[in-house]
C-alpha cells in the first residue's frame, strides 16, 4: 500500500536566506586564517576548500529539495492530476527544473575555477578566484528567489492535503453544494467538516475513517459541483471531477427531494447526466436526502420518475443493484409503492441527516456494494486461477459400513421426548442479569449456591460480635482447654529432659565423689549450686535477650566505643550528657567499679579469670589460701575508696570542662567562626559503625580528600559535583579570524 506524506518535504527558503545560510556554513566549517608567507601550495588548498565546500552545501540542499518534491509521473494518477489541478503542472514542473539547471551551473563553476585556483601564484589572485566563484554561485542563486518562493508555496499547501490512499477502500461523496454530503460524513465518521447553510462551504476535500465488517473504509467529502461544461468549472470544483476520475470508490450522489438546496430535481439530474462517464465501473448509489423535509410519497409523479431514471442509471452504470444488508435501508425506507417493481430499485437510498434516518444503512449498503466488486474482480483475476491450481480439497471416506452415530446425552434426550426446549432448562447467571436489568445494573448473588436447611438464612448476614465477644474466639469451643493440654504437655516433656541430664551427670560423678574429702565435696556442692543458679538466670532471661540486637566483638576491635566518647559526641550536638554517664556508672558500679565523667573506669577489684571463679573459696589454707580472690577482704575495701575519690574528682573536672563547652556553643552566631580544626575535626571525622569506613583514620583521609576536591569546585563557581556548565563567553568560532575595527588583513 503506497503512503503519500507530503507533510515530510524540507522547507524551502528564500534566496537571501539560502546564500546566508550557505556562506555561514562554509565559513564556519572551512579554515578562516592563511598567512601571506605560507608555501603557494598551501594557500592553493585553503581556498580551494573554501570553494568545493560551498558548492557542495548548494548541490546538497537543491538535492534534498529536488527529491522531496514529488515527481509527476511517477506518482499516482490522483495524485499527479490533483497537482495540476491546484498548482499548475507546468509551472510546477519549470519551477524544479530551474533548481536543477542552478544545480548543474553551480557544479561547472566551481569546476572551472578549481582548474584556475590550481595555477595561483599568489595569495591574492587565489583570493580574488575564490571570491569570483562565490560570488557566481549566489548571483546564481539570487536569480532563482521567485522559483524557491512558488515552491514554498507549494509545500505548504500540499503538508495541509488529506492523506488519501487511492487503493484502499473508499467512499466517494458527491452532488450539489448544499444537499448534505458533510453532514453524512460527519454522522458517519469522526470527521468534523464545516456545515453551513450557504452553497460550497466545503472547498477542497476532506477525509474521514470509519468502519465496516471490521474493516477500516476512508469516507471522501468533495466539494459542490456545478452543472456547466467542464472548461468552465474552477478549481474547486475540479476537485470533485478529480476524485471521482481516478479513485475506485463507491460513489454515493446525494440528491436533495426538497429543493431546500436552491436547486430543483431536474438541475440536479441534469448533473447526475453530465458526469456519468466519471461513475462507469463503480458502485452507484442514488441516495435522496432531507426526506425529513419531503418524503417520496409526497413527491409529484414527474419527480418520481425523475428519481426512477437516475436509480436505473445508477443500476447501468455500476452493475446490478444490491438490496442493503438487513433491510433497514432498501425499498421498505423509501416506501414499497414509490418504486415498487420500478429497475434499479436498489440503487436509490433515502435518509435525513438531520434526524439520522436510514444514514448507517446508507453507509453499510455502500460499503457492502464495493466489498462485492472488489471480490468479483479479484475472483476474475488470473491470481485466482494459480491459487486455486495449488488447493486441494480432500473429502474424506468412510472406513467401514459400521454406523456411528452422534452421542447425545440421555438426560438431553429426556428433555427433547418430554418437549423442553433447551432455553427452558437450568437458568444461567446471563437469564438472572437480563431480567434484572442487563450489565451494569445487576449485581451477582454469591450466595445462590448455598446448600442450607432453610432458604430464607441464605441472606442472613454472619455477625461479628455477639452479646459483647467476638464471634471469630469462640468457633472452637474446646479450644483453652487444647492450649492448656499443650501446655502441659510441653512442661512434662521439659522436666523429662532436664531428669535424664542430671541422672547421667549424678552417675558418672558418683564414683569420683566416693574419694573427695569432706571439704572438696563442699566446694563442689557449692559450684553446682552456683552453675545452677547461673542456668536458672540465663532460661529466665533467654526471652528478652534473645530479642535484643547485640553488638558483635568485631564490630569494635579498636574498643573505641568508650564513654568519653559518648560524652564528646552529646556534647558536640549540644546534649547534657550528664543523665547518659550517670546510667553507665551506676551500672558499672553494681559489676564492682565506677566509671567517671570522663569515661574512665576506677575499678575495685580486677575481674576474675572466669565467672565460676569467683566463687570458688575452697582451695586450702596452705599455697595462698582462697585462690579464687584476687585480694582479701581489707584490700578490696581499700581500693574501692579509693577508686570513689578519684571518680568524685575526675567528676567535678569534667562538670566544669562541660559547663565551658556549653557556654561556648550557646554563643551568638554573629561572632566570626573559624575554620574546622583540632577538637572540632576530630569530632566530625571520628568513624561511626555504618558510615562504611574502617576506622578513624581512614575517615579522616576521606573527608581531606573531598575538601580538596571541593576547593577547586568553589573556584570555578561549581553548583556541584554533576555541574558540567561550560561558560564561554567568546566562543572561538565567532570570534577567530575576524576583521576587528581598522584591520583588513585578517583572512
Amino acid at each position: 500500500m503506497v503512503q503519500y506524506n507530503f507533510k515530510r518535504i524540507t522547507v524551502v527558503p528564500t534566496a537571501k536566506d539560502f546564500v546566508d545560510i550557505v556562506l555561514s556554513k562554509t565559513q564556519r566549517g572551512t579554515p578562516t586564517v592563511i598567512h601571506k608567507g605560507s608555501a603557494v601550495n598551501r594557500i592553493r588548498q585553503f581556498y580551494m576548500r573554501k570553494v568545493k565546500f560551498t558548492q557542495q552545501t548548494f548541490h546538497d540542499k537543491l538535492t534534498t529539495i529536488l527529491d522531496d518534491f514529488p515527481r509527476l509521473e511517477e506518482i499516482h494518477p490522483f495524485y499527479g492530476d490533483l497537482l495540476n489541478v491546484l498548482y499548475d503542472k507546468d509551472h510546477y514542473k519549470l519551477a524544479l527544473g530551474q533548481v536543477n539547471v542552478a544545480r548543474g551551473i553551480i557544479d561547472r563553476v566551481t569546476k572551472e575555477y578549481v582548474r584556475l585556483l590550481k595555477y595561483g601564484d599568489s595569495l591574492y589572485r587565489c583570493k580574488q578566484l575564490k571570491r569570483a566563484a562565490l560570488g557566481r554561485m549566489c548571483t546564481l542563486m539570487r536569480k532563482q528567489g521567485p522559483s524557491l518562493a512558488y515552491l514554498e508555496q507549494v509545500r505548504q499547501h500540499m503538508s495541509r492535503l488529506p492523506s488519501i490512499d487511492p487503493n484502499t477502500r473508499t467512499i466517494l461523496v458527491c452532488g450539489y453544494p448544499n444537499v448534505g454530503k458533510s453532514s453524512f460524513v460527519n454522522k458517519v465518521t469522526r470527521a468534523d467538516v464545516e456545515v453551513q447553510p450557504y452553497a460550497f462551504t466545503t472547498k477542497s476535500l476532506f477525509v474521514g475513517h470509519t468502519d465496516y465488517k471490521y474493516l477500516r473504509w476512508q469516507v471522501i467529502d468533495t466539494p459542490g459541483i456545478l452543472d456547466h461544461p467542464l472548461e468552465e468549472r474552477n478549481t474547486i470544483e475540479m476537485l470533485s471531477v478529480t476524485a471521482l476520475a481516478h479513485l475506485r470508490a463507491a460513489v454515493l450522489f446525494v440528491v436533495d427531494a426538497s429543493g431546500s438546496c436552491g436547486y430543483t430535481l431536474e438541475q440536479q439530474a441534469a448533473l447526475f447526466n453530465s458526469i456519468k462517464p466519471l461513475f462507469l465501473n463503480k458502485p452507484l448509489l442514488v441516495v435522496c436526502n432531507k426526506v425529513d423535509l419531503q418524503p417520496l410519497e409526497t413527491l409529484s409523479e414527474a419527480d418520481r420518475k425523475v428519481l426512477q431514471d437516475m436509480a436505473a442509471e445508477a443500476a447501468r452504470c455500476g452493475g446490478p443493484g444490491i438490496a442493503p444488508p438487513g433491510g433497514g435501508g432498501g425499498e421498505g425506507a423509501m416506501g414499497e409503492a414509490v418504486m415498487e417493481g420500478a429497475e434499479g430499485a436498489g440503487c436509490l437510498l433515502t435518509m435525513s441527516t438531520m434526524t439520522d434516518v436510514n444514514v448507517a444503512a446508507v453507509k453499510n449498503a455502500a460499503c457492502e456494494r464495493l466489498l462485492q466488486m472488489r471480490v468479483e474482480a479479484k475472483m476474475r483475476s488470473k491470481r485466482v486461477e494459480d491459487v486455486a491450481n495449488r488447493i486441494h480439497v480432500a473429502m474424506p471416506r468412510p472406513r467401514d459400513s459400521k454406523p456411528r452415530p452422534p452421542v447425545i446425552p440421555q438426560a438431553v434426550l429426556d428433555r427433547q421426548a418430554k418437549g423442553i426446549k433447551p432455553s427452558e432448562g437450568r437458568k444461567l447467571e446471563k437469564d438472572y442479569q437480563e431480567e434484572m436489568g442487563g450489565a451494569g445494573a445487576y449485581v451477582a448473588d454469591h450466595t445462590r449456591p448455598y446448600l442450607l436447611e432453610d432458604d430464607t438464612w441464605r441472606q442472613d448476614v454472619v455477625p461479628e460480635i455477639m452479646d459483647g465477644k467476638n464471634i471469630a474466639d469462640f468457633v472452637d469451643a474446646d479450644i483453652l482447654a487444647r492450649l492448656e493440654e499443650l501446655e502441659r504437655e510441653e512442661w512434662e516433656m521439659e522436666q523429662q529432659a532436664e531428669g535424664a541430664g542430671e541422672a547421667e551427670w549424678g552417675e558418672a560423678m558418683d564414683d569420683e565423689e566416693e574419694d573427695l574429702a569432706p571439704e572438696e565435696a563442699e566446694a563442689l556442692a557449692a559450684i553446682r549450686l552456683k552453675k545452677k543458679r547461673l542456668i536458672t538466670h540465663r532460661h529466665r532471661q533467654r526471652s528478652v535477650t534473645d530479642s535484643r540486637p547485640i553488638l558483635p566483638r568485631h564490630a569494635d576491635t579498636g574498643r573505641q566505643f568508650t564513654a568519653e566518647r559518648m560524652r564528646r559526641e552529646l556534647t558536640s550536638i549540644g546534649l547534657d550528657p550528664s543523665a547518659a554517664l550517670a546510667r553507665i556508672k551506676e551500672g558499672k558500679t553494681g559489676e564492682g567499679g565506677d566509671v567517671s565523667g570522663g569515661g574512665t573506669v576506677a575499678k575495685g577489684r580486677k575481674r576474675s579469670r572466669s565467672m565460676a571463679r569467683d566463687g570458688m573459696e575452697v582451695d586450702g589454707e596452705e599455697g595462698g589460701g582462697r585462690r579464687g580472690l584476687s585480694r582479701g577482704r581489707e584490700g578490696r575495701r581499700e581500693e574501692r575508696e579509693e577508686g570513689e575519690e578519684g571518680g568524685m574528682e575526675l567528676d567535678e573536672a569534667n562538670e566544669e570542662r562541660l559547663r565551658k563547652r556549653l557556654r561556648h556553643m550557646s554563643r551568638s552566631r554573629s561572632q566570626s567562626v573559624g575554620r574546622i580544626g583540632g577538637t572540632a575535626m576530630a569530632l566530625a571525622a571520628e568513624a561511626v559503625p555504618g558510615e562504611g569506613f574502617r576506622d578513624t583514620e581512614q575517615k579522616v583521609a576521606a573527608v581531606k580528600l573531598s575538601r580538596k576536591h571541593a576547593t577547586k569546585r568553589n573556584v570555578q563557581s561549581k553548583k556541584g559535583e554533576a555541574d558540567r556548565t561550560i561558560v564561554n563567553v567568546r566562543p572561538k568560532h565567532l570570534f577567530s579570524g575576524k576583521r576587528g575595527a581598522g584591520k583588513t588583513d585578517r583572512r
